[in-house]
């Protein structure tokens, strides 16, 4: 832990909100906040942290322990905060147990005990020892345990671009096969990139809160092994947030604070909002995954797919006693009292904001083959075993199919993740248009797209263009008659190397519902 946990802003917000409250209850959770050392006017160049990953008993505030992965033996992981032209230095320590054999296919839950590391929403180099998802963190062999080996340490060492906009990102492990148990499990943490918009004085002034939403699945109190595909309904979910469930926050009657939503669950979307007295508080969205909007949004309910941040101000009016309420979730996410001396004036909300990246024009789209579309498709019931359904990614460049002509709703091949097969081979420097869309007919399906190192520009959602377009990395596909469909640019930039682009509701994505994407200096495919 060689960076010692920054007093700042998140140290600011809990305290804050405590001493408002005026009452002995415990503090609104933040997770360790972790930055680089600092020493008068100098700075280190280099964000260092240990992430130590072991089975550990993790006390739950408002629900009890849960025996889970976790990082450094909390929900979530530390908070790491890094300015564009500094370097996150980590440092992976695999305490779990060895690996179970597994014999079957890649498409299937497998090596449990092995992760990596995912920098979600960052553009930074998906090769190498950076934000790469193709490398694994084995744990001991049980001959190395039986020998008194040490536990295994890992690296990564991620630059962030000067230029790389500044707002709320998080990490998580992302190796296929062990995605969704664990992150069902709390391994996640948020990354903030500390920038220009951080000194508009509305915002320098106001409490910056993280809200990290969890999902946990708990039977029996811990985490159960991803085993048959009703896994999902037989565990139950447990909504935390920063590792309780339904903390307390506190603001005083005309205070503003920034609230970093996160949306760190693998199966749910949520839509949130604030109830309560006289319909509850409004949000004024100032980002969305991470990039900056050109002025604050007024929003009473914001969409969050699985993967999804929404940065988000927050001024309290009259006292009283408010919810975080998401859509489907029985319970409060958290609850809001609004108590204390109120700030007078009350404080103030921007009206312009440093638009965190351009946006692209369709101009730009000009060469052969800039189109490409990606299709989710499910077919149920099609397979063997205790994995029957198929999740697919059809469309442009799908997986070829096992046995040409054959029965393709039974494929073992067509259109689902094949670790050798290069799905879409996309070219530095050039803006190319994709539709994503999905078949699924139950509203309650989502197949949240999400793809890795490039931030994309929706412009249309349902064939309807939006104004202004907004930037993502992840954007919700609900089904219907017909399924949600979203249309937007990506510029290729920076970075070459191998990443993907899959299906972020995660049991999908172990399941086969991801694609190889080959970032080159060379021809697009």
């Amino acid at each position: 832990m060689a960076a010692a946990v920054e007093g700042g802003a998140a140290g600011r917000a809990a305290g804050a909100a405590a001493g408002a409250a005026g009452a002995a209850r415990e503090e609104f959770p933040q997770p360790v906040v972790v930055s680089a050392p600092r020493a008068g006017g100098w700075v280190a160049p280099v964000v260092e942290q240990v992430l130590d990953v072991r089975f550990s008993q993790v006390r739950v505030p408002g629900y009890g322990p849960v025996l889970t992965r976790a990082y450094n033996r909390a929900i979530p992981g530390p908070t790491l905060r890094v300015r564009g032209g500094q370097t996150l230095r980590l440092t992976h320590v695999n305490g779990l147990p060895p690996n179970a054999p597994h014999h079957g296919g890649h498409n299937v839950p497998h090596h449990p005990n092995s992760f990596n590391l995912h920098t979600h929403g960052m553009h930074v180099c998906p090769s190498g020892e950076a934000d790469n998802v193709l490398r694994e963190f084995a744990p001991r062999t049980p001959e190395e345990v039986a020998a008194g080996m040490p536990e295994p340490r890992y690296s990564s060492t991620i630059h962030v671009p000067a230029d790389h906009p500044a707002g709320t990102y998080w990490y998580h492990p992302h190796l296929h096969g062990a995605t969704a148990e664990q992150i069902a499990g709390g391994m996640a943490g948020v990354v903030i990139v500390e920038g220009d918009v951080d000194d508009v004085p509305e915002i320098r002034a106001a409490a910056d809160v993280v809200v990290c939403v969890n999902e946990l699945k708990v039977r029996g109190g811990r985490v159960p092994a991803f085993t048959s595909g009703d896994w999902l309904t037989t565990a139950p979910s447990v909504f935390t947030v920063n590792g309780a469930a339904n903390p307390t926050l506190t603001l005083r009657p005309g205070e503003v604070q920034r609230w970093r939503l996160v949306a760190a669950t693998a199966f749910t979307a949520l839509r949130v909002q604030v109830t309560g007295p006289g319909g509850g508080l409004a949000m004024h969205q100032i980002a969305q995954d991470g990039v900056t909007f050109p002025t604050p949004v007024s929003v009473r309910a914001l969409e969050m797919a699985m993967g999804n941040r929404a940065d988000v101000l927050v001024r309290a009016g009259t006292a009283g006693r408010f919810e975080l309420r998401a859509a489907g979730v029985p319970v409060p996410l958290m609850t809001i009292e609004v108590a204390g001396e109120p700030v007078e004036p009350p404080m103030g909300l921007p009206d312009s904001l440093p638009q965190g990246r351009p946006f692209l024009d369709e101009s730009d789209v000009a060469h052969a083959g800039a189109d490409r579309e990606v299709v989710f498709h499910t077919d149920p019931a099609v397979f063997p075993g205790a994995f029957p359904n198929a999740f697919r990614i059809l469309g442009t460049h799908a997986t070829p199919a096992a046995h040409h002509g054959g029965d393709l709703r039974r494929d073992p091949a067509h259109g689902l993740f094949d670790p050798a097969y290069v799905n879409h081979t996309l070219r530095l420097g050039t803006t190319e248009r994709w539709t994503v869309r999905t078949d699924e007919t139950a509203p309650v399906h989502n197949h949240p797209f999400h793809l890795h190192t490039n931030q994309f520009l929706v412009t249309h959602r349902n064939g309807l263009r939006l104004d202004p377009p907004v930037w993502h990395d992840t954007i919700g596909l609900a089904g219907g008659t017909p399924g949600q469909s979203v249309t937007f640019l990506v510029r290729y930039e920076d970075f070459t190397g191998r990443t993907v682009a899959h299906c972020h509701q995660l049991h999908h994505e172990d399941l086969g519902m991801m694609q190889n994407v080959a970032y080159v200096s060379g021809p697009a495919r």
